[in-house]
């Protein structure tokens, strides 16, 4: 299988924890694609140009990374997904709590790039604040952290590790000292030190 990534995207991040942890990773051709400039390959495979992009050995593409992850646990016969019930909806909604943190996070860092005179104080502001009330929802759910692993806890740790990475100055520690603790111990995970992006 072909996987479009990039180094600092939490997305593929994720994809590739989630591989690492399901004893995928060396399933997974890495082809290193910056999705701005590209020309062949990720444009006819994914229309949307975005990465992660898995491509199966069938020639199938697979996009966005709540649907990569799954199809690789259902191939791997994994638990990062638990079958139906209140665990499994647990998950999803950390998964799709923590997503939308990261989309905040990078609209609010895309607009920050954009020139000085063309950015929107107001929508900078509007992510900011989407940022920290899911911070603050993860601190007070902080229980259904624990326990086994899932693509829940999966993608509350790549998110936590792109707010290091991108907004450090935001120090979002501060005020959450549980979501701070465990993050402590979820850094420890092989497939998180293995797929740590390089410092900026």
């Amino acid at each position: 299988m072909k996987l479009y990534y990039s180094l600092a995207s939490p997305y593929v991040r994720k994809v590739r924890m989630t591989a690492l942890e399901l004893g995928l990773d060396d399933r997974l051709e890495l082809v290193l694609t910056d999705a701005w400039t590209v020309t062949e390959g990720l444009p006819q495979d994914n229309p949307l140009c975005k990465v992660p992009t898995l491509v199966l050995d069938d020639g199938t593409p697979l996009f966005d990374s709540p649907v990569i992850c799954e199809y690789l646990n259902s191939l791997a016969g994994g638990t990062l997904f638990p079958p139906d019930g209140p665990d499994r909806w647990t998950a999803l909604r950390l998964q799709a709590l923590a997503d939308g943190l990261c989309d905040a996070a990078i609209a609010r860092r895309l607009e920050t790039l954009r020139p000085e005179s063309l950015r929107s104080a107001t929508w900078i502001a509007r992510q900011q604040a989407a940022m920290v009330r899911a911070l603050d929802a993860l601190e007070g759910r902080i229980e259904e952290l624990s326990g086994a692993v899932t693509i829940g806890t999966l993608a509350v740790a790549t998110v936590l590790g792109y707010l290091d990475l991108r907004f450090a100055e935001d120090q979002w520690r501060v005020g959450r000292p549980r979501l701070a603790a465990w993050f402590v111990e979820a850094g420890r995970r092989p497939s998180f030190e293995v797929t740590r992006p390089p410092a900026p």
